[in-house]
């Protein structure tokens, strides 16, 4: 999977990622390849309940893939990071289930949506959200600090994806869950594909298939125990949508527990 390291420059992507996403945070009206909001997250099995407790300004801006808390399994007390957690939907879901006794880190590295999530946690009064500037491949904390971490379309969007699987495996405790949604492939993809920076930061051209992506995960310490396809995720834009056809590009989302 690292491979696709040398097929993409790296700084025109990181740019690409985070100009799509400030627009995200800043304009989630605006014009993208995916959807975004309330009613994706809902036909991703999102409860309703859930996302009452989540602040109507987080949701508009939610760019998820699937839905993947309930594998996670949160409990009151948990230790939780969410990684390139944007708006905050997952982590404000994520402190609600496990509650003031608990901590939801959520980590992005794109100014605007900590910016958005910050000013939400401050309203919401949630001072057990922590939110902090990262990167996926090279995560702030400590190892074995955390119980579970979460991602949402977010992996996808790495060029190193061994590198954030090694991070997640670190950073888990013994019997840690990785709750996962993610873009993955039936198929490797050209490299002419590959290169293009502009359907990486669309979720298409960083997908990698499904097995390497199990297998990565394997290699790493973490055992795959469920892993499921989220088939009511779709893109919109016929150009996206012409690339996941050609290739199977599909929505998984996975649940892997550190050994």
């Amino acid at each position: 999977m690292s491979a696709t390291t040398s097929l993409v420059d790296a700084a025109r992507l990181e740019r690409e990622v985070k100009a799509m996403y400030r627009d995200v945070a800043e304009q989630p009206d605006g014009d993208f390849h995916f959807e975004l909001g309330r009613g994706l997250a809902e036909r991703l099995g999102y409860p309703a309940a859930l996302l009452d407790r989540v602040p109507g300004e987080a949701l508009e801006s939610f760019a998820g893939v699937g839905y993947a808390l309930d594998l996670a399994a949160l409990r009151p007390g948990d230790t939780v990071l969410d990684l390139g957690s944007g708006a905050g939907t997952d982590v404000f879901a994520a402190a609600r289930l496990v509650g003031p006794a608990g901590t939801v880190y959520g980590l992005d590295m794109t100014d605007e949506q900590l910016a958005k999530a910050e000013r939400l946690r401050r309203v919401a009064g949630l001072r057990h959200v922590v939110l902090r500037k990262g990167y996926v491949e090279d995560l702030p904390f400590e190892d074995g600090s955390v119980d579970a971490v979460l991602s949402n379309g977010v992996i996808n969007l790495t060029p190193d994806k061994e590198r954030v699987f090694a991070e997640v495996a670190r950073v888990l405790r013994r019997g840690g869950r990785a709750a996962i949604a993610d873009i993955v492939s039936s198929r490797p993809l050209r490299e002419q594909t590959v290169a293009k920076a502009e359907l990486w930061a669309a979720c298409v051209a960083g997908a990698v298939p499904g097995l390497d992506y199990a297998t990565g995960l394997e290699e790493h310490g973490l055992r795959v125990e469920t892993m499921r396809e989220n088939a009511a995720y779709r893109f919109v834009s016929e150009r996206a949508r012409s690339t996941c056809d050609k290739y199977g590009i599909r929505s998984i989302s996975l649940l892997a527990v550190k050994r």
